[in-house]
């Protein structure tokens, strides 16, 4: 059976403004609004660079990003004659402050973020927690996790609740052997290089990557410390592939099974089967026993 001019006329009248408005819409994400928050943020005095389609400050953070990973290569001078840490831990943030003044903003794709440094201006977002929401995590940094920092309401708070208890001071307490015997075995490896070699210079950065990784894995997963040990190189492994991804200036490029997409979804289902493991083995402790157990580890049972 075929289309008679009326049917096609009908669908015609369907489906065009449909069309029009998926059009407008596009349209509006695109360039419209964020045209539109420019001239609003520039009204009240904030400087930036100019919204470029799509990729907005990308391009520049990647730039930066990388520039400042080629400088800090000489690990044992990371922060040896430069003592501001600034630009180490907020690279992009710095340099945008430094172009741009304190009240500046720069583009995350089509959306704009404001910097502030002024004690107030902050004081006056913590207050206003209704009204300054945290911004929404992008699929690939999930795939490193959704901690408390990023949640909000009633999942905050039961979060909050959980995790609390374990900054105890008796809590933490339980755990001081655990960090003392993890510093004496770095402090052994380092007494072992001094006397196997002249120089009496060490690159400590390492040994302090690994100190953490270390304490983390024994108090936050006991028994099983080499799973904990597994789960953390699968996390630097990720961050290292998630860095590589800056440069992808295309809005769900993510998306496309390229050879790095498909190793950062296996890797977080790695990790996620690990954590499964864990929790599956602090179940077959007996009740009693489970506040002995290290505490992030058991917090894991309500979570």
């Amino acid at each position: 059976m075929g289309f008679t001019p009326t049917s096609t006329a009908t669908c015609f009248l369907i489906i065009a403004p449909l069309v029009v408005l998926w059009c407008w819409k596009l349209l509006k994400w695109v360039w419209l609004r964020p045209k539109r928050l420019e001239r609003a943020l520039r009204a009240q005095g904030l400087q930036g660079n100019p919204y470029s389609l799509l990729i907005g400050d990308t391009k520049e953070m990647y730039t930066v990003l990388m520039q400042a990973a080629r400088s800090q290569q000489s690990t044992s001078s990371f922060l040896s004659k430069d003592k501001d840490a600034a630009p180490h831990i907020t690279t992009f943030n710095h340099h945008i402050v430094n172009k741009f003044g304190k009240n500046s903003f720069f583009w995350e794709g089509t959306k704009p973020k404001v910097v502030i440094t002024d004690p107030e201006q902050i004081k006056e977002v913590f207050n206003k927690i209704q009204d300054f929401e945290k911004p929404k995590l992008s699929p690939i940094v999930k795939l490193l996790g959704s901690g408390l920092a990023n949640l909000e309401g009633e999942k905050w708070r039961t979060h909050r609740k959980i995790i609390n208890p374990a900054f105890h001071l008796e809590k933490l307490k339980v755990m001081l052997p655990i960090f003392l015997e993890c510093c004496d075995d770095m402090v052994s490896k380092w007494e072992r290089l001094l006397s196997s070699n002249d120089k009496s210079e060490i690159d400590v950065w390492p040994f302090l990557q690994n100190l953490t990784c270390d304490i983390i894995s024994r108090t936050a997963f006991g028994s099983s410390y080499e799973d904990g040990k597994r789960i953390f190189e699968l996390l630097k492994e990720q961050t290292g592939l998630m860095m590589k991804l800056q440069n992808a200036y295309i809005p769900g490029w993510w998306l496309l099974p390229t050879t790095t997409n498909k190793r950062m979804k296996k890797i977080d289902t790695e990790i996620r089967a690990l954590l499964k493991v864990v929790v599956s083995s602090i179940n077959l402790y007996p009740a009693h026993l489970i506040i002995s157990i290290p505490f992030l580890c058991s917090n894991l049972l309500y979570l």
